[in-house]
């Protein structure tokens, strides 16, 4: 897939950008939602909706063709500061930590955060060189329903807890060295993607 939302959006040297990552199949209020808790409480000018070509530790086969999420996501926002690409695609890889040493390469001159809901911080340990990519950039981890605290327990929320930083801090984030990240709570939504895929089809 080529054109425009495949590549990297344009961004400004020291400007603090989001980074939230994810299938989007199809995108949902939850993401709405965490992205703008980021940009008020961060202090972020921009978050780019990172579309994934396929999650390794997911099944491809109800996953909709890229073109279809990134078209989805661009109808669902209504706020110019939130960005979609699928610039994963290009580079030829569906691991996050791939995408975040492209940017690390890359982009470098953003203050780049990653940004990920409770539930993903459960599962963490399970992502590839996962260990490396806290120590990339900055990380947010956003409450979701049925998360909460449970995730700090997790692998590697206890790996990771030396480097948790307080709530209180969340404007500072974007501007500190990786490891460090923070765990910040906000409105929240019910809505998740396996589910908004289950629901049945109505015909008018």
């Amino acid at each position: 897939m080529r054109g425009e939302y495949v590549k990297l959006p344009p961004f400004g040297a020291g400007e603090r950008v989001g980074l939230l990552g994810g299938s989007f199949n199809p995108p949902h209020e939850g993401h709405v939602l965490a992205s703008r808790l980021a940009l008020t409480r961060l202090g972020l000018s921009r978050v780019w909706w990172l579309a994934t070509p396929g999650n390794p530790l997911k099944s491809k086969s109800d996953l909709a063709a890229l073109h279809e999420r990134l078209a989805a996501a661009r109808a669902l926002i209504d706020d110019p500061r939130i960005l979609v690409t699928g610039f994963e695609s290009e580079i030829g890889s569906s691991y996050t930590v791939d995408a975040l040493r492209y940017l690390k390469r890359r982009a470098g001159g953003a203050r780049f955060v990653w940004i990920m809901g409770a539930d993903n911080l459960a599962q963490f340990h399970r992502w590839r060189h996962w260990e490396e990519m806290a120590t990339l950039f900055p990380m947010l981890v956003v409450d979701r329903p049925g998360a909460s605290f449970s995730p700090l327990s997790s692998r590697a929320g206890q790996a990771l807890a030396r480097w948790r930083r307080p709530e209180g801090e969340a404007s500072r984030l974007a501007a500190l060295s990786a490891p460090a990240w923070l765990f910040l709570h906000g409105p929240r939504s019910s809505q998740s993607s396996s589910a908004l895929r289950r629901r049945p089809v109505t015909t008018p």
